[in-house]
């Protein structure tokens, strides 16, 4: 078992930096792109990548870094309630064929619901600041999670299930044994689609009743200062969030489900 966790380990690491070239060789392909298409338009709306990659160096010590900060702090407080909400609700789900039977029939109404929509009325009700974006991150991620986790839960064989309550285990002890563990790739995949989904949602919730975030940095220096370069900035600094997060999830999707 020893030698073979450690081929794994060594197959992980030796994957790991070919996965980070990869990406930057699709970085430098894009951006050449980019280059491209800024000269052939030749417009002040597109700028060259060279000039949006010196405001972000230039911004990211000062204005455009605490924005990043912001919208960081948003986007996993976001993420890490609407996991903790969704977990054991879909486990719960995926366990209870009456519960879900009840039950489905409202997320199938809810799911589909653009949530966004209800910014307004969530910042009427919660007022400005943190809390309304989080909030409304959180009610589009739930629905996303819960799906996934129930789903997983749902499709554990019954002959599993079986053998462990052969063994003495109650309602209690196959939740903590059976239901999590095996729920635990769904998991970290839904975390994984929700940071996207996070990230673009956050843009939108940062437009309404903010000073701070990238949203609001990217709106303010694209429509009200016309300051193309730095907006391009910000787009560059939310993606590089999304991809940060992304690969954090990935790497402790590795860690923890070396089976798959």
């Amino acid at each position: 078992m020893d030698q073979r966790e450690g081929e794994e380990r060594t197959r992980t690491a030796r994957q790991q930096p070919g996965r980070a070239l990869s990406v930057a060789g699709a970085a430098v392909v894009l951006m050449l792109l980019w280059e491209i298409l800024a000269l052939a338009v030749g417009l002040r709306i597109l700028p060259t990548p060279v000039a949006a990659l010196t405001a972000l160096v230039e911004e990211l010590p000062r204005e455009l870094g605490r924005h990043a900060l912001v919208s960081l702090f948003r986007v996993v407080a976001s993420v890490g309630l609407a996991v903790t909400l969704a977990t054991p609700a879909g486990l719960v789900l995926g366990q209870s064929q009456r519960l879900n039977r009840l039950l489905s029939p409202f997320v199938y109404l809810l799911y589909p619901v653009p949530k966004v929509v209800l910014v307004p009325i969530v910042i009427l009700f919660l007022g400005v600041g943190n809390l309304p974006k989080i909030v409304i991150i959180t009610m589009i991620l739930f629905f996303q999670v819960l799906v996934l986790v129930r789903d997983s839960a749902a499709s554990i064989r019954s002959e599993l299930l079986t053998s462990v309550r052969s063994l003495g285990a109650g309602r209690r002890a196959l939740f903590r044994y059976v239901y999590l563990p095996a729920s635990v790739p769904a998991i970290l995949t839904a975390v994984r689609q929700s940071v996207g989904t996070a990230v673009a949602v956050l843009y939108i919730a940062e437009l309404f009743a903010t000073r701070y975030g990238l949203g609001y940095y990217i709106y303010l220096q694209g429509s009200t200062l016309f300051d193309y370069p730095k907006m391009y900035a910000g787009i560059i600094a939310m993606s590089v969030l999304g991809l940060g997060l992304y690969f954090t999830v990935d790497g402790l999707e590795r860690r923890t489900c070396r089976w798959m």
